[in-house]
């Protein structure tokens, strides 16, 4: 009564209940694997006639060992799959195969045997011929690597993605610069009537849509390398309460505005970077200049240069208050203190009494009274002579000044009456 279920080939008679093929045009024709590809032929049957596999469950293709109890039913189950989800979809690939197949197990099982099993090492040749080339330009051409390498995400809330309107996944936005470039190229369709004029015309479309692009993708970089997004959300200003940064001075300030045209090339961090190094730089060459000034000293050891700093700053402090107490005995003696404004300034020593008292009352220093009278007297000599004078006065010397220096000089006999 066992023997009852069991299925034969009608060709050589052996079992196979496992695995038979059945003619989908003769009744009764089932043949075994090897009866099957030998291409056995019986009665109304021929070789070339349909077949259906008829598996009942135990054939294993590569081996129970091998294959971890894959049943040929659910290799063509997958071979189905990949098929019609394509590589990669490996749950859709699984719920095909099978609830009791994972998607891991899917894509273990394709990779290791059908890719780099004896199957993958006969069908895909080690070196693929015809492979598609990309000549494209690697900083212009429409699929070039700076507009098709997505940058990295923003790193923000998901309450912050939904108010700015950002997909991470494809770092785009909503609403992108100029919405409707895709117009231009949304209708172009290239016909074997074209002539050269539009053929030229499309192309020039297409140029147009990769200079949008570009434009986009320079935005965005602009954004990151700025930290415009941050700032838009109100970061930036967290982040200044946590990491104040050092006191920016004038000069650094009047730095920054003469190269801010430099602020094109380089993003914001390399700039910052920039003027940091700048800044140390600028600590390193004033330590070095003190250094050679405690060298020049006779100071070799760095304990020894808190000792003299301490006798150079008695020294400066008794020589200030030397010079307050001159000050004082100056005010006291009562003509000396007309001169105390400019008695500590250079030229002093070559005035005369009256010029140091023309100097205090004008408030002008004795160096640029000497430079006007200098320039006085030679314009006066230069007239006698008949040489013509094109000589100008400084610009701090007004009309007052002037004519105060000259009335002066006249009346020391420097220069004659007429001349002034």
């Amino acid at each position: 009564m066992a023997e009852l279920g069991k299925k034969y080939c009608v060709y050589c008679l052996a079992e196979v209940s496992s695995l038979r093929f059945r003619c989908t045009e003769c009744a009764d024709i089932e043949l075994c694997p090897d009866c099957f590809s030998a291409g056995a032929e019986i009665g109304p049957h021929r070789r070339w006639h349909g077949y259906q596999l008829v598996d009942g469950g135990r054939f294993t293709l590569w081996g129970a060992e091998a294959e971890g109890g894959w049943s040929s039913r659910e290799e063509q189950l997958l071979l189905d799959a990949i098929e019609q989800f394509g590589f990669g979809n490996w749950e859709d690939m699984a719920a095909h195969v099978g609830a009791s197949r994972t998607p891991q197990e899917v894509m273990e099982h394709y990779v290791s045997m059908y890719i780099h099993g004896n199957l993958g090492k006969a069908c895909i040749p080690d070196t693929i011929p015809n492979r598609v080339t990309d000549h494209t330009c690697p900083s212009g051409g429409p699929l070039s690597p700076s507009l098709t390498t997505p940058l990295p995400p923003l790193d923000i809330s998901v309450a912050e993605q939904q108010q700015l309107g950002y997909m991470p996944l494809r770092d785009d936005y909503e609403i992108e610069y100029d919405q409707d470039a895709e117009t231009l190229i949304s209708g172009l369709s290239v016909n074997y009537d074209d002539d050269d004029v539009e053929i030229e015309l499309k192309r020039a479309h297409v140029d147009m849509y990769v200079r949008k692009l570009k434009e986009r993708q320079r935005r965005k970089n602009i954004a990151r390398d700025y930290n415009l997004v941050p700032a838009f959300l109100g970061k930036d200003k967290k982040d200044k309460e946590k990491a104040p940064k050092r006191k920016i001075t004038k000069e650094e300030k009047e730095l920054r505005l003469k190269l801010r045209p430099l602020y094109q090339f380089m993003s914001c961090k390399e700039f910052e970077d920039f003027f940091e190094n700048m800044h140390k730089e600028r600590i390193l060459r004033a330590k070095i200049r003190e250094l050679q000034r405690y060298r020049r000293n006779g100071i070799t050891k760095m304990e020894e240069s808190a000792e003299y700093e301490a006798a150079r700053h008695k020294r400066e402090k008794r020589k200030e208050n030397k010079n307050i107490a001159s000050s004082k005995r100056g005010k006291e003696d009562g003509k000396e203190g007309e001169f105390a404004a400019i008695e500590n300034l250079p030229g002093f020593e070559l005035l005369s009494d009256r010029e140091k008292v023309l100097c205090s009352s004008l408030n002008l220093s004795p160096a640029r009274y000497v430079t006007v009278k200098t320039i006085i007297i030679r314009d006066h000599l230069q007239k006698r002579q008949g040489i013509p004078s094109k000589s100008r006065l400084p610009s701090y010397l007004d009309k007052v000044l002037k004519k105060r220096i000259l009335n002066f000089l006249t009346e020391s006999g420097w220069i004659s009456r007429d001349a002034s």
